[in-house]
């Protein structure tokens, strides 16, 4: 009996050293095994295991310094990469290679930091300089934008004084009309009138060129033909054309073979007699036409310009004598209206629907077929269109 209740005994003491040793040796260590598991994937424990002074305890006091010194190192290193270069911090010992590299890491981005704060405070004082350069420079151009467009503006007003008013050409033809809109604020196209005792003589002339250079050239053309016309007094078209051809390239000092930009103008030009129904044409480039009965007469121009022509400068112009009879009309123009771009495939307007417009409207008066011409040319245009070059076209009917 005495044995039997011995090895009980002996059961029941094995059973609770067993337990005891799960509870003070295998749990704690397996409770550093899963710490460790979780610092190899960069876990830090959220738990800890209690003070003890045995060599699992002091295990885990080793560990949790470990642990401890990990976690400065971290804060460390979040500290440094958010900018905190002046961050205290010890390394865990001279051995300590992770601590010792993060020092180097602050010493290298602290210095790069500040060199690159220098660039910037350089580029940010280049950058202003730039911007106050360009804000001084835009003053400048601005200024000057306004000195040339106030010149522009007061040469637009002398080509506008030199041009003959409507009301001038309408004392001596009471149906005509001019439709004349420059690109830009002057025009290279003009238009010219003059009234003799028994004709006038009107022209309708398209400069090389648009804008400022070829208002100049449309400002000697109307000097030229004041000369040829009133005061040396030649009426006669292709005479006429001859005349300012060779006045035109003496003015602008060039010789016949000269390899330059053929400078000059086109031109149509007619003398009306003020008793009688024939009517004088010449052309340079520029043709006449004639619409009777709906349908047009074109009156061809040489093919040679107000200027230079090759090396044939003594080659003469047509003379057209052009019988016209009551409620015909016709109409001198530049190439402005037919090469404008527009309608829905933004192509040319081209002569072809140039002419079928004239015949359309060429039994309205002359003041309101200029008024559909216009109409007609802006809504070709619409608001996707610029006006390419200047728009002229001279109207007269019998």
């Amino acid at each position: 009996m005495l044995i039997k209740n011995l090895g009980i005994a002996l059961t029941l003491a094995g059973i609770i050293i067993a337990f005891l040793t799960t509870r003070t040796i295998v749990s704690p260590v397996r409770k550093l095994r899963l710490i460790l598991l979780d610092l190899s994937k960069g876990i830090f424990p959220k738990s800890w295991i209690n003070t003890r002074g045995d060599e699992i305890g002091e295990m885990a006091n080793a560990l949790e310094t470990v642990v401890a010194g990990l976690r400065r190192t971290k804060d460390f290193a979040i500290s440094v990469g958010s900018g905190g270069y002046n961050t205290e911090y010890t390394p865990l010992s001279d051995q300590d290679e992770l601590g010792q590299s993060l020092l180097v890491m602050r010493k290298n981005l602290k210095e790069y930091s500040e060199d690159m704060e220098e660039k910037v405070r350089e580029r940010t004082a280049e950058v202003v300089r730039q911007k106050e350069e360009i804000e001084k420079q835009s003053e400048q151009i601005a200024e000057l934008y306004e000195q040339v467009k106030d010149s522009i503006l007061y040469a637009k007003r002398i080509q506008e004084a030199i041009l003959p008013s409507k009301e001038e050409i309408n004392e001596s033809l009471k149906e005509s009309m001019v439709l004349f809109r420059p690109k830009d604020i002057v025009s290279g196209d003009f238009y010219w009138f003059s009234e003799k005792t028994d004709r006038v003589i009107f022209a309708a002339a398209d400069c090389t060129g648009h804008g400022v250079p070829g208002a100049l050239m449309s400002m000697i053309g109307s000097s030229l033909l004041n000369e040829i016309v009133n005061e040396k007094g030649i009426t006669q078209p292709n005479e006429i054309l001859y005349a300012l051809k060779h006045g035109v390239v003496k003015a602008l000092n060039k010789h016949p073979s000269a390899d330059e930009t053929k400078d000059g103008m086109d031109m149509g030009l007619c003398s009306i007699p003020k008793k009688g129904n024939k009517i004088e044409f010449a052309g340079a480039n520029n043709p006449l036409w004639l619409i009777r009965d709906g349908e047009i007469i074109g009156y061809k121009a040489d093919r040679q310009p107000i200027g230079i022509y090759g090396d044939n400068m003594n080659q003469p112009y047509t003379n057209h004598v052009v019988e016209v009879q009551p409620g015909d009309s016709v109409y001198m123009f530049s190439d402005g209206y037919a090469d404008q771009f527009g309608g829905p495939n933004g192509k040319k307007f081209k002569y072809s629907q140039f002419k079928r417009l004239l015949i359309k409207i060429n039994e309205l008066p002359m003041e309101k077929q200029r008024e559909i011409l216009n109409t007609r040319i802006e809504e070709w245009m619409g608001d996707e269109e610029e006006q390419v070059d200047d728009i002229l076209v001279v109207g007269i009917k019998f």
